[in-house]
C-alpha cells in the first residue's frame, strides 16, 4: 500500500494505517510495536524474525485468550447447558472461519505487511490470514492490556455471534462421525497426506479414513480446515449433505 514512498512519507503512512486499525478494533496501544507485529505477515521477515516479529507468537496467544474469553461467555449465556453442547458451541465460535469474518469486518486485511514478492492486496484477502491477523491482534492487545481488555475485545466482537444461536447445519467433521457411528461404522481417523507450497502460504491435503468406505480428501491452508473439506467430500458422495454447503439430501 506504501510501495514506492519516501522513507519518512511511508513512516507516516504506516502510522495512519495503525491508527485507523486502532479506532475499528476499539483499542490503543500504549506499545505500537505489538500491534505492528500482530499484523506482520512471515513473508516480509526472514530467519528467525519469521517466528520472533511476525503474527505467529501473537497468534498462538491470542487463540488461548480468545476460547478461554468465549468459554466465559457462554457459561454466562448458557446456564441450563451441559458441557457437550457448550463445547459444540465453542467450537463453532472459535473456530478459523468465524475468527476470518471478525477479521473482515474489521478490515484487519488492509493493515498486514507482506514481503516484496507478495501481494498485499491478495494475502490480506486470504480467510486462513485474516484468522491468523485476528487472533494475534488479540493476543496483542492481551499483552497491551491485560486480559480485561482482551476480553472485552471478543465481547464487543463475538457477543452478537454468540446471540444468533447455534448453527443451523452442525460443522462436517461433527456430521461425518455421527453419519458413521449410526450406521455402526468406526469412527473417521483424519491423516496428512501432504503437505506443499511455501510456510508463509502452506496447503495441506488431508484424507478421512472409515474402514469400508473410501476415503475422502481435502484441502486448506491450515490441517483443519483440510479435515473439514475432506469431511464434506465424504458427506456429499455418500448422499449425507446434498451440496458442500451442508444442506441435508
Amino acid at each position: 500500500m506504501t510501495k514506492g514512498l519516501a522513507p519518512g512519507r511511508k513512516a507516516k503512512a504506516q502510522r495512519a494505517g495503525l491508527d485507523e486499525i486502532e479506532a475499528r478494533i476499539g483499542h490503543v496501544f500504549a506499545d505500537r510495536d505489538l500491534l505492528a507485529r500482530a499484523l506482520t505477515h512471515p513473508s516480509a521477515l526472514s530467519g528467525v524474525e519469521k517466528r520472533e516479529r511476525s503474527y505467529q507468537r501473537l497468534e498462538f496467544l491470542g487463540d488461548r485468550v480468545l476460547g478461554l474469553a468465549v468459554a466465559g461467555m457462554l457459561y454466562e449465556a448458557m446456564p441450563t447447558e451441559d458441557e457437550g453442547s457448550l463445547s459444540r458451541r465453542l467450537s463453532d465460535l472459535v473456530r478459523a472461519e468465524t475468527c476470518a469474518e471478525v477479521a473482515v469486518a474489521l478490515d484487519l486485511g488492509s493493515g498486514v505487511r507482506v514481503g516484496p514478492t507478495e501481494s498485499q492486496m491478495a494475502v490480506g484477502k486470504r480467510a486462513g490470514v485474516l484468522a491468523d491477523l485476528c487472533e494475534a491482534v488479540i493476543g496483542a492487545i492481551h499483552l497491551d492490556a491485560g486480559w480485561e481488555a482482551a476480553e472485552a475485545f471478543v465481547a464487543r466482537n463475538w457477543q452478537d455471534r454468540l446471540a444468533a444461536g447455534a448453527p443451523a447445519q452442525r460443522d462436517a467433521k461433527s456430521a461425518l462421525q455421527e453419519w458413521a457411528q449410526g450406521r455402526g461404522l468406526a469412527t473417521p481417523v483424519y491423516r496428512q497426506v501432504d503437505r506443499s507450497g511455501p510456510d508463509h502460504a502452506p496447503v495441506f491435503t488431508m484424507a478421512v479414513v472409515i474402514p469400508g468406505l473410501a476415503d475422502g480428501r481435502g484441502q486448506g491452508s491450515a490441517k483443519r480446515p483440510a479435515e473439514i473439506a475432506a469431511a464434506t467430500a465424504v458427506l456429499v458422495r455418500e448422499g449425507v449433505w446434498s451440496e458442500p454447503g451442508g444442506d441435508q439430501a
